[in-house]
């Protein structure tokens, strides 16, 4: 007869040993949860970190690995290639012949790609309506986005350069520095990279802040380094300006009204006169007049159309014209760019992205692809538009096979300035007009002082009047000094700050365009070289050896 006593210790057993296995495996997940906390950070060590994928930091990338430094480049921004590769086709040069190196390099794979007829494929070479493409010259200077993609692309994937979609933790532990000297910094990922030289190729200069170096954001007076087109501009503001009266206020009949949107109450400061205003951004739009490649220009949800009344009463004179400024890249397609008292570029709205956070600028970013984005349905849609600019809107849409993950916008809000470093040298308007001369160039700025516009306001006489736009001409290219991208020495000794570099606003806006930014990260990354083999300061270096450097690597620095 069985013992019933057996079975129930026998069944007890079996639950004791189920329950151990249970307490075992809850053991075991505790212990491997505190192994992965406790997890050590991984840390990446290379000879050279370049700190954002602009065409800066690609250029810089691409120099540092050709020369046989370990290099990582980190994209902060989803877009290799920076503006170059987000719509901006219609290259700012001032003179070609300035521009050599990596940065020129560039330019003849443009050139190479067009030459093979099968490039051509929404019209043919002879047809091409677009400029930057002379005959007998070496360099294309006019292209798509995603040509631009696939040639930063090939040039990195030639050199080997590891590219890490990886931001800056911009938080004061994101940071390692002893004395002077960067140790590491450290990724929104936790990852740290430690580097012997870091070059910081960001729109924002968000490295070039985190380590203490010394910057300015705005406009400095006049006053400051004796120039004359800093500062307020209201009497040089002439261009991008209202054709004809425009009443500021909401109602035109009501003396009480509130003004119109974005409209200030009251008139700048004198001019000459410092503040901390930032030229206007825009979207540079791809767009084509070839239906079978269009997508309609998108209507924004919360589209009010209030945001448009000024643009509309703008037109409501017989010379109004289609503001806009479509330069048409190859096959049919364009990069559009402001043109006009009210256009692409958003007055007023660019002063918090210097130095704003992520979320920040993430705000500002979609905020600035709506305002846009109605701005061109409502000049495409709007029945108050003159029929003759609608007409022109009408007939043209973004493109269909660009920017196909963002439904054909570009990704890339054109940041036209942000912080600038405060460095060893402070290029101003008397480099850019010539009279005075750096003594060590790294590069050179050839295009005009050129500062779009930065506020709108209320005149004394009631009517909207912007201010900031100033287009000045420089008699000749002229050197920018290696010293301008380096920062002061007490501040950071391993670092390199060649797209945020020590400039005044208005001469920022002559060297602030995408060849000058491949010229001067090249440059970076040749001094990054020198002082890693030399194991001093990047401020340290030689400037008879880095010449002889710069111009054994195609780079033009004298004329």
């Amino acid at each position: 007869m069985p013992n019933p006593w057996s079975a129930v210790a026998s069944r007890a057993w079996h639950v004791l040993r189920c329950s151990l296995a249970v307490l075992t495996w809850l053991a075991s997940l505790t212990c491997a949860a505190c192994a992965t906390a406790q997890a050590p950070v991984k840390t990446l060590q290379v000879d050279v970190c370049v700190y954002g994928a602009t065409s800066a930091g690609v250029a810089a990338a691409v120099q540092a690995a050709r020369q046989g430094n370990s290099v990582v480049l980190l994209d902060c921004d989803g877009c290799v290639g920076g503006l170059s590769a987000s719509g901006l086709g219609a290259t700012d040069v001032g003179a070609d012949t300035a521009i050599g190196g990596v940065s020129r390099e560039f330019y003849r794979r443009i050139r190479k790609h067009y030459d093979d007829d099968a490039s051509w494929t929404a019209e043919t070479r002879a047809k091409f309506r677009g400029p930057g493409h002379q005959k007998g010259s070496d360099v294309a200077f006019t292209f798509e986005p995603h040509v631009a993609s696939a040639v930063f692309a090939a040039m990195l994937q030639e050199a080997k350069v590891a590219v890490r979609k990886e931001r800056l933790d911009r938080e004061a532990t994101g940071i390692e520095k002893t004395g002077a000297r960067i140790q590491w910094i450290r990724t929104e990922g936790g990852d740290r990279i430690a580097a012997r030289v870091f070059v910081d190729c960001s729109y924002e200069g968000d490295l070039m802040a985190l380590a203490g170096c010394s910057y300015t954001v705005g406009r400095e007076s006049n006053a400051q380094y004796g120039e004359t087109l800093n500062g307020v501009q209201v009497a040089l503001s002439t261009h991008h300006q209202f054709a004809a009266p425009v009443d500021a206020r909401l109602d035109p009949q009501d003396p009480n009204s509130a003004l119109l949107p974005d409209v200030l109450p009251q008139p700048p400061g004198p001019d000459g006169s410092a503040d901390q205003g930032v030229q206007a951004y825009c979207f540079r739009v791809c767009a084509t007049d070839i239906a079978a490649n269009q997508l309609p220009w998108p209507k924004p949800a919360h589209y009010d159309p209030r945001d448009y009344e000024l643009l509309v009463r703008s037109l409501q004179h017989p010379a109004a014209f289609a503001p806009w400024h479509p330069v048409f890249m190859p096959n049919r397609k364009t990069d559009a760019n402001n043109n006009g008292a009210v256009s692409f570029d958003w007055i007023g709205h660019s002063v918090g992205w210097p130095e704003g956070s992520y979320a920040q600028r993430e705000r500002l970013h979609d905020e600035h692809r709506r305002w846009q984005q109605g701005l061109l349905w409502t000049l495409a849609n709007d029945p108050r538009v003159p029929a003759k600019i609608r007409k022109e809107f009408e007939r043209f849409g973004l493109c269909r096979d660009e920017f196909q993950a963002t439904g054909g916008w570009p990704p890339l809000l054109y940041v036209r300035e942000a912080r600038r470093l405060i460095g060893e040298y402070v290029v101003t308007e008397h480099d850019c007009r010539g009279q005075r001369s750096a003594e060590d160039p790294v590069g050179l700025g050839a295009y005009a002082m050129d500062s779009h516009n930065i506020q709108r306001y209320r005149a004394a006489d009631g009517t909207v009047r912007n201010e900031g736009d100033v287009q000045v001409r420089v008699p000749k290219p002229y050197g920018i000094s290696y010293r301008a991208i380096c920062p002061k020495r007490a501040q950071c000794d391993n670092l390199l700050v060649p797209v945020c570099a020590s400039a005044s606003h208005i001469a920022y806006g002559s060297i602030r365009m995408e060849p000058v930014f491949m010229v001067l990260g090249q440059s970076a990354a040749i001094a990054a070289g020198l002082a890693i083999q030399r194991d001093v300061s990047v401020q340290q270096i030689g400037y008879p050896e880095l010449k002889e450097k710069l111009a054994a690597a195609g780079q033009v620095v004298g004329r």
